[in-house]
Parts: C-alpha cells; sequence; structure tokens
C-alpha cells in the first residue's frame, strides 16, 4: 500500500523501513516531531534523517515544528513524574494526528511509527494512539512492535556513524535521561567501591607476602654479602693460604 511512516529519528527509521519495503509498501517518511527540545536537537536528528533517506531514494515530508502545540498538549503533564505515561501518551497521539491528517489530505492508504523500535517506550499505548488516529480517517494502521530490532538498529545505525541521541525527545525526557545517567554513575561507583571494599583483605594478604618475599631476598642478598666480604677479608688476612690454593 501506499504507506506514511511516521519516523522519530534516523537511527529508528532504519530497521522498520528495511522491513516496511520488504513488505512491498510504497513509503513515503514523515518527520513531525515537535515534542525534540531544543530546536537545535531537532534540526540535527531531521538532517540525519534526511541523509538516510536522501541515499535510500525514500521521499521526507516534514511536519510544522510547534513546541507551543507540544506544550498545550503533552506538556501540562511536565512537571509529574507520576504522570509519564500520559505525558507519552499525549506525545504520541499529537504527532500521529499529524502524521494521519497528511496521511489523509495526500492520499497514503495506510499510517505506521518507527516509535515501537526503542525499548523505552510504551508500545502498546502506540498501537492504541495509531489504531484510534488512523481509524478517525479511515486509513489503515499499519502496527508493527519493533522491540527486538532494536539491537541491530543500534549496531547499523553504529556503523553508518548516524548521529544518536541519548534522550527521547523533550525537555522533560532530556532531563530524566541525564537523572538516570547520574543515578547509574552512582551505582557504578558504588559497585566498584564495594568490590574494593570486598577484595581489601585478599590484597593486603597478596602484599604482606610480597613484603616477605623481598624481605627474605633482601636477608639471603645481606647473608651473601656478608659471607663474600669474609672471604675477601679473610684472604687479605692469610696471603701464603691464597698462594698455596
Amino acid at each position: 500500500m501506499r504507506l506514511l511512516l511516521h519516523a522519530c529519528c534516523g537511527p529508528c527509521s532504519l530497521e522498520p523501513l528495511r522491513l516496511l519495503l520488504e513488505e512491498g509498501h510504497d513509503i513515503t517518511i514523515a518527520y513531525m516531531n515537535s515534542n525534540i527540545h531544543p530546536q537545535a536537537e531537532y534540526e540535527h536528528r531531521r538532517d540525519t534523517l534526511m541523509e538516510f533517506a536522501r541515499e535510500q531514494g525514500i521521499p521526507v515530508v516534514e511536519g510544522v515544528y510547534s513546541p507551543k502545540a507540544w506544550a498545550n498538549t503533552a506538556g501540562v503533564y511536565a512537571n509529574d513524574p507520576a504522570m509519564r505515561p500520559w505525558r507519552c501518551r499525549a506525545c504520541y497521539r499529537q504527532r500521529l494526528d499529524e502524521a494521519c491528517d497528511y496521511a489523509l489530505t495526500n492520499g497514503f492508504d495506510g499510517v505506521a511509527t518507527t516509535l515501537t523500535v526503542s525499548p523505552y517506550q510504551y508500545t502498546d499505548i502506540i498501537r492504541e494512539e495509531l489504531e484510534a488516529a488512523c481509524a478517525l480517517r479511515g486509513l489503515v494502521p499499519v502496527f508493527r512492535d519493533y522491540t527486538d530490532q532494536y539491537p541491530e538498529a543500534t549496531r547499523r545505525s553504529k556503523a553508518l556513524g548516524m548521529y544518536r541521541q541519548n534522550y527521547c525527545g523533550c525537555a522533560v525526557s532530556k532531563k530524566e535521561a541525564e537523572q538516570e545517567r547520574e543515578e547509574r554513575r552512582i551505582e557504578r561507583a558504588a559497585a566498584k567501591a564495594a568490590k574494593l571494599a570486598a577484595e581489601a583483605p585478599k590484597r593486603a594478604a597478596a602484599e604482606a607476602a610480597r613484603a616477605k618475599k623481598r624481605a627474605e631476598r633482601q636477608a639471603y642478598a645481606e647473608k651473601r654479602a656478608a659471607q663474600r666480604a669474609a672471604l675477601k677479608a679473610y684472604k687479605q688476612a692469610h696471603p701464603s693460604d691464597a698462594q698455596d690454593e
């Protein structure tokens, strides 16, 4: 079918695009992501996606970048961490509604999305929102759970030298990602400290054993030096004995 593929970024587009093309669809990519903050990040992700799409001969359409529209919908849940699923649902809805509006106006048969590649997304909610948006407009929802493609998408995007973002997109997710990375850093540091503490007696025993060996070698060397000095002194005191030898 003539399919509009909503794409969040270049890396997440790799495997969905490949698989949907293998299914025989005529694909156009829709970059419609007013959630991405700041604008420089939005443009960086867009440019990465468009460069790849050009190489593949896939057309890309770009929606209107409107952070204000996002703030008025998903952004209303930004200050309450417990509302994260609702914030993400509103975010999915805004972007998929935009994609479906474009698909309806421009003669597409169905709409798909790359959002399910990331294991950090709410896959079931994405399905619900895609199906609802398509149903309102008489479009076919082409839903696929691409979570199992995440490792391959990661491998391919790294091999291609693609820009890879380290947060979902919105300012809230950026802050959350930074906090999670800091928490993981603290956890790793604590685990390392605990490991070092647990291994301290073993290291101390090993160092004591090494110190004992060093002391034994030093004592042996001093003993041999004393023997050589005594022998030398004896020979100097008894030169006739040395001649008899």
